[in-house]
């Protein structure tokens, strides 16, 4: 037998006394119970308060029109519009004609918690399906009439229409999130022009007081203070990476005057352009080839991402773990709370992490188009933010340096270089790589000649910077000479790749054949698209082409 504990009108906990061992223990379930159903017509002008604490209202417009008022505040209703709210509201109704409507309370039994489990909405919702009006309508007629329906008919009826509501609801979240978050990519794409709140409403086919609320919902912040932030970070950018004069920067981001700016800009970041532009900064490099770069300067980050090879040439142990970050695996939550924690002046991330706009309230992103930039843009680039442009200009010219007896070499002993296929290969996929994605294509393509096997540059690698293939397709892309920077860590993936090396097919190709195919499986290493990765790639392909090669 089930006994039920109870605390008023709410379900605390159950025990089932059938069994001497069984405790009681808390449930989280909830039940809902409709107490009273009211017809609505033109004659009602208040509904007024619940007589009941701790219950929940619905309210639905069957027919005609008028206004409803919460706390004071007009809302148009018609047929199809239906009103959430709990028992704290005070609800007006006027009516323009023979307005008739329903209005629903019920009680929610089995948490501790009164909030939870309450379906809600700060304003009507206008154009709910009919099903919804026709259950409303019949609930309301059995409230009046029990014996129309069978004994559970009432209940079941309330449960169909609030699960109704339930996914009404959610149905029209999603839809708001979609137009909100058109809306914040245009705020983000044309924060320099002359944009207003109605402006962006009317975009969205909204009201601006809905717009103002769900938009303040959704970013944490009013409309003119989320484009005062795009604003100010755009600054920020700016003058990182060489502003103009404090006019024309204003002119560039939105604002008329560059006094405006400068005291928009210390009200945000606490300081003057001037002296921002001159301070050291705190820096969170949120990939590992931005922290590989900046060890390559010289700069710790305050928060970096390290694998264990660049965390061995940046340091090793003598780095604190609150400055190491690992950024997979992580909720979208713990994700921010961590890069806050090292209170950053700067981050920097690829153009195409998703947690990107969430972390615009820490400080300026500067997102680096990885795809379109060689590691050495994105090195000058970083250099010229942190005031280490020369150091830069001389790392790339001693790798310059080291690369003329490496070609000579090439050249006497390869002559024309030919193609070179490099391949990542996991448990069931293999991917082959051009020179914006790593893996030594950078070098092999762009610093000694080498060039990608037709069938990859037919297939996008040019613009899409990879090839996916099978793992035993790979014989479909003969070079001259093959990479395999990875291999399967899984004994099937093995098994397979063992499976594909015995093949007729990869015996017969030319580079197995002449012994120019090199694996080097150091996924760590060939992953970095940076500066102290490119320079050790280099090192280990001279390793493999050129075994007499002294590389210094």
């Amino acid at each position: 037998m089930i006994i039920i504990i109870t605390e008023g009108e709410k379900i605390i906990a159950m025990t089932d006394i059938s069994s001497p061992h069984t405790e009681p223990v808390s449930t989280a379930h909830l039940f809902y119970i409709p107490f009273r159903i009211t017809e609505v017509d033109s004659q009602v002008k208040e509904l007024g308060r619940s007589e009941r604490t701790g219950c929940s209202r619905i309210f639905v417009v069957l027919g005609g029109s008028g206004v409803l008022r919460i706390h004071e505040e007009p809302y148009e209703v018609s047929r199809g519009s239906i009103y959430l709210c709990d028992d704290f509201q005070k609800l007006d109704v006027t009516s323009h004609g023979l307005l008739k409507g329903v209005l629903i309370e019920y009680r929610r039994l089995g948490t501790a918690d009164p909030d939870t489990g309450v379906l809600q909405c700060p304003e009507p919702l206008h154009g709910c399906p009919e099903k919804l009006l026709r259950q409303a309508d019949e609930l309301q007629k059995l409230w009046r009439e029990p014996k129309l329906g069978g004994p559970f008919r009432i209940q079941q009826l309330f449960i169909e229409l609030m699960n109704g509501l339930y996914e009404e609801l959610a149905s029209r979240e999603r839809t708001g999130r979609s137009w909100l978050k058109q809306s914040v990519s245009f705020m983000e794409a044309h924060f320099v022009e002359d944009l207003t709140r109605d402006q962006l409403a009317e975009r969205a086919n909204v009201s601006p007081e809905h717009f103002s609320r769900a938009f303040r919902k959704y970013t944490g912040r009013t409309f003119n203070e989320y484009l005062t932030l795009l604003r100010i970070r755009g600054a920020q950018k700016r003058i990182l990476t060489g502003s103009p004069d404090l006019n024309t920067l204003a002119h560039e981001i939105g604002y008329k005057e560059g006094a405006y700016l400068s005291r928009k800009f210390k009200e945000s970041v606490g300081v003057s352009p001037t002296v921002y532009r001159g301070k050291s900064k705190r820096i969170a490099a949120l990939n590992q080839n931005y922290t590989a770069i900046l060890t390559a300067l010289g700069i710790t980050p305050e928060l970096g991402v390290y694998t264990g090879w660049t965390e061995k040439i940046a340091g090793g142990p003598e780095i604190p773990e609150g400055q190491k970050f690992n950024p997979y695996g992580r909720t979208s939550a713990s994700f921010y709370e961590a890069v806050a924690a090292a209170r950053p002046d700067i981050i920097i991330s690829y153009d195409t992490e998703e947690e990107n706009r969430s972390l615009l309230p820490l400080a300026p992103v500067l997102e680096l188009p990885f795809k379109t930039m060689s590691w050495r843009e994105q090195f000058r680039m970083i250099a010229d933010i942190v005031n280490k442009r020369r150091e830069a200009e001389e790392w790339l010219a001693l790798y310059d340096k080291r690369l003329i007896p490496i070609n000579r070499q090439l050249d006497r002993q390869l002559g024309s270089r030919g193609t070179a296929a490099v391949w990542e290969i996991g448990p069931d996929k293999a991917y082959g790589f051009g020179s914006s994605h790593g893996r030594s294509c950078q070098i092999l393509y762009d610093d000694i000649g080498f060039r990608p096997p037709e069938r990859m540059l037919e297939q996008g690698l040019s613009w899409r910077g990879y090839v996916e293939t099978s793992v035993e397709a790979i014989v479909q892309y003969a070079a001259d000479h093959i990479f395999i920077t990875s291999l399967p860590c899984d004994s099937h993936g093995r098994q397979r790749l063992m499976r594909l090396f015995r093949s007729p097919e990869w015996l017969a190709l030319d580079a197995v054949r002449r012994r120019r195919v090199y694996l080097l499986d150091q996924p760590e290493l060939f992953f970095g698209f940076d500066p102290l990765s490119s320079l050790e790639q280099l090192r280990i392909l001279m390793n493999v082409l050129t075994p007499d090669h002294k590389f210094t």
